[in-house]
């Protein structure tokens, strides 16, 4: 693309993004490192009609990903059907036996759903995660384009890409549509969380509140608000950005200090939605992501219409075979790692690393998915004024209300080291606006 007006404000953007505190922060070794998410103002442009048929490829995932989870803390059909494994299901650690039976408010589990996608140098958009816990990242693209439009105005006269701006309204209206009544809140760890600039971000533009665990209590089977100066207000909607098994010390870890005793008897009663609904991470473990196309035929009678990663389960005989047979050719997954941890490539192991890592792969198959490496596409950025191609992926962010609306935006990661795949930004990736352009 012809550079833009846009390119030349890069690091004055950057400047403001650092001035806003646009951070994420890591613990590494037990120490909290903060650290700014670098953004490159050369952005992803995806055009209206391919951006269609991902839109439908998306909602067709989430729903079959949201029927899942109904199933699977309700009559577990699924296993019931042989479709999915039992196996596959308790030995996750996403799964969750204090959700059994519990449906939550208008039965929508995954509320916000972020799911990372690359595409290939075949032109084929190619899902590699789904995100059903706490997923993370709009709000980079938000302040990012709003700074962008301030830069150079121009710029979004001549290419007019989607506004992005509805994300916030998109995400009101999803918590709105679940709360039994009262208050809509954002809760926080507090400060020192990796996302912390996100969690007071959407407070600020969704109009919720912004709290703590130390800010809500139950009284009588209900949740409430104490406001500064002590009254109590009734709070009918939870968007919870954090873990399940800190929400709640009295079911889930009992030594959780961040969690408001007690939240899960009131979300069990209907009398609060929490979002995303505890117990989600069985539907987005790496080792249930092989089963996702299976559950869109299975539970909507349809072909999925985006692909998975060709992706193969240690944990059955045959596909064991095939791993071992093609193993310089994958890249392994720890199915209960994260942000980039736990993915090693079979090709960049020394011989002694590989028998090692078999042999554990031998004890532990279930712990470990194995897929192709997907030669997936570069894109442009900035390095130090020089255009030069890096690996990128796209997160796109599904928001389920009345129906499931996929943001006409979304978080492009891209690596900032020659030839990694890894994109993360907890491995020191940076990160993009992304376009979607009208029709």
């Amino acid at each position: 693309m012809e550079q833009l007006e846009l390119l030349k404000h890069t690091d004055q953007i950057n400047e403001l993004l650092a001035r806003y505190g646009v951070k994420f922060g890591i613990y590494k070794n037990h120490v909290f490192k903060e650290q700014l998410f670098p953004f490159d103002s050369i952005p992803r442009i995806i055009g209206h009609e391919e951006f269609s048929r991902l839109e439908k490829g998306l909602k067709q995932r989430v729903m079959a990903l949201n029927l899942f989870l109904k199933d699977i803390y309700g009559k577990k059909q699924i296993v019931r059907d042989g479709v999915v494994p039992e196996d596959f299901i308790f030995a996750s650690g996403g799964y969750m036996a204090e959700c059994e039976g519990v449906v939550p408010p208008k039965g929508i589990y995954s509320h916000i759903s972020g799911i990372d996608l690359v595409k290939g140098k075949d032109e084929n958009w190619y899902i590699l995660e789904d995100n059903l816990r706490v997923p993370s990242g709009a709000s980079y693209p938000m302040i990012a384009r709003e700074l962008c439009r301030r830069s150079s105005p121009d710029t979004f006269q001549n290419y007019r890409p989607e506004d992005n701006r509805n994300y916030a309204e998109l995400l009101r209206n999803a918590m709105d549509y679940v709360n039994p009544g009262g208050h809509t809140v954002i809760l926080t760890p507090g400060r020192y969380n990796a996302a912390y600039f996100e969690h007071s971000y959407l407070a600020e533009k969704t109009g919720a509140h912004l709290v703590t665990g130390s800010e809500l209590m139950v009284e009588k089977d209900y949740l409430y608000y104490i406001s500064s100066d002590g009254a109590k207000e009734k709070v009918g909607a939870v968007y919870r950005r954090i873990s399940d098994e800190y929400l709640d010390p009295m079911n889930f870890n009992p030594e959780s200090l961040i969690g408001i005793p007690h939240i899960y008897e009131v979300f069990r009663k209907g009398n609060v939605a929490l979002l995303n609904a505890p117990g989600n991470g069985v539907a987005d473990d790496k080792g249930i992501y092989y089963f996702v196309p299976k559950m869109i035929s299975y539970y909507l009678n349809e072909e999925p219409i985006l692909s998975n990663a060709p992706t193969y389960l240690p944990f059955y005989e045959e596909d064991m075979r095939y791993v071992l047979e093609h193993f310089d050719g994958l890249v392994l997954k720890d199915v209960a790692e994260a942000g980039g941890y736990g993915v090693v490539f079979g090709n960049a192991m020394t011989k002694q690393q590989k028998e090692e890592f078999i042999a554990l792969l031998k004890r532990e198959p279930r712990r470990f998915i194995a897929q192709e490496v997907i030669d997936f596409q570069d894109l442009d950025i900035l390095d130090q004024g020089k255009v030069v191609p890096r690996k990128a992926d796209l997160r796109a962010f599904v928001l389920m209300a009345e129906e499931p609306v996929v943001w006409k935006s979304g978080l492009t990661r891209f690596s900032r080291n020659t030839d990694s795949f890894i994109v993360n930004s907890s491995q020191g990736g940076g990160f993009k606006d992304t376009w979607v352009l009208y029709q």
